[in-house]
């Protein structure tokens, strides 16, 4: 659908994915951000993280009713205390309303904190990373992924208070779209720790 044709909703609900068809509409986002627009994969994005990864997903909306998704991430934990994060996109119509990516990491690492996180990490393309700095994340390492650069970036824990209600998650309220955008695209990952293995909410982000 042509950009200038997309709804300014009048809210965003940042939540953990409940609904098949949010699932449904985030690996779609997915697979338009990282295959089309990105040629990082090729057909879909799809791996066996998301067999066990808990999806988030931004849903445009007026009033509480949900109508599309905007914005998805997925998290994952990888060892006890140790959560992992990736697959971070933002349809290119929203990526100007400012803060659906950076709440979309907040509740990530909240709603993992929540279950005990110990560390939160991300794999993100390096243009991405003085947002995370911004964010309050420091980087860890650099490396090359898929031949384009790359850092490993940890989250300060004490900045994302714990998030005991990730299903609700946070809501914003719309604001005039601006021409800067908050958030490229080629943001791929992150990473998390939480003691709980067994724990039903299970969260983190890795890179791709």
């Amino acid at each position: 659908m042509n950009s200038s044709h997309q709804p300014d909703y009048s809210e965003y609900t940042i939540k953990w994915a409940s609904l098949d068809w949010e699932k449904d509409e985030a690996y779609a986002l997915r697979k338009r951000v990282f295959c089309d627009e990105q040629s990082l994969f090729e057909g879909d994005d799809l791996d066996q993280k998301d067999q066990t990864a808990q999806l988030l997903v931004a849903l445009g909306g007026y009033g509480g009713w949900h109508e599309r998704v905007v914005g998805t991430v997925r998290i994952h934990e990888e060892n006890p205390g140790l959560w992992y994060g990736s697959r971070l996109a933002v349809d290119p119509s929203y990526r100007a309303h400012g803060n659906i990516g950076s709440t979309l990491i907040k509740l990530a690492v909240s709603s993992a904190h929540a279950l005990g996180c110990q560390s939160f990490l991300a794999t993100v393309q390096a243009q991405n990373e003085e947002l995370f700095r911004r964010l309050h994340w420091h980087t860890l390492a650099k490396k090359t992924i898929y031949g384009r650069p790359h850092v490993s970036m940890e989250a300060g824990l004490t900045f994302y208070p714990p998030c005991h209600t990730p299903f609700s998650g946070f809501v914003l309220r719309a604001k005039q779209r601006h021409e800067a955008t908050e958030l490229a695209p080629q943001l791929t990952g992150m990473l998390i720790a939480n003691p709980l293995a067994g724990a039903r909410q299970r969260t983190a982000l890795q890179g791709v």
